[in-house]
């Protein structure tokens, strides 16, 4: 019964021409995301932005994925990656017009919605300090500050309030460059490899 519901929900959506022209919402961008070999899908297609061939994809993400070059995939390695791609995360994100594969070719193309997706992850391994937090202390800092030149604290009455500004200022616009840059770094499609392996911690 629910696989009958779960078809007619297809149907529907297939069957309604404005479907494809809505935007992606919040938890169909995530249902995407957080998959890996789904984000894999996204980092090879926005980084070439033409058709590929399953094959290759699968080439590519088996190479990512078992940490090799494409010369080092095994047969095997290939192989079942290939196998979910083809029956599972391709007609998965074809259904949602992220992208178009037509399974008779073994082709894959972008589609609008490919280059809609272009948030960053959001990974913060054990050694890298997560920004929200930078960005509290910083504040924090800040009105401590504040507090201090108020009450005339000695020595940091020696600067004027005009030159202690000046720092805060450049302190945040400095932290800011550093946050657009990572996130630069962060995007998929950035890059020749996806961001979790550029910021990868050796195990």
């Amino acid at each position: 019964m629910d696989g009958d519901v779960a078809s007619a929900s297809d149907a529907d959506a297939t069957d309604d021409p404005d479907a494809a022209d809505e935007p992606l919402t919040k938890g169909e961008i995530f249902e995407v995301l957080r998959n890996q070999r789904r984000r894999y899908i996204l980092q090879y297609l926005k980084q070439d932005d033409r058709p590929v061939e399953l094959g290759d994809l699968a080439q590519q993400i088996a190479a990512w994925e078992y940490d090799t070059t494409l010369e080092g995939v095994t047969p095997e390695q290939r192989k079942r990656v290939y196998t979910t791609l083809q029956q599972t995360h391709l007609p998965k994100m074809d259904a949602a017009d992220i992208l178009c594969f037509d399974s008779d070719r073994g082709v894959i193309e972008g589609t609008d919605r490919t280059g809609d997706i272009s948030v960053y992850l959001e990974i913060v391994p054990g050694r890298e300090f997560a920004w929200r937090e930078l960005y509290l202390s910083l504040g924090a800092i800040s009105c401590a500050l504040v507090a201090a030149l108020w009450l005339g604290i000695y020595p940091l009455t020696q600067l004027s309030d005009l030159s202690w500004m000046t720092v805060v200022a450049a302190t945040f616009t400095l932290t800011a460059v550093a946050h657009i840059y990572h996130e630069r770094n962060m995007r998929l499609g950035h890059g020749d490899q996806p961001p979790e392996l550029s910021y990868s911690t050796d195990e």
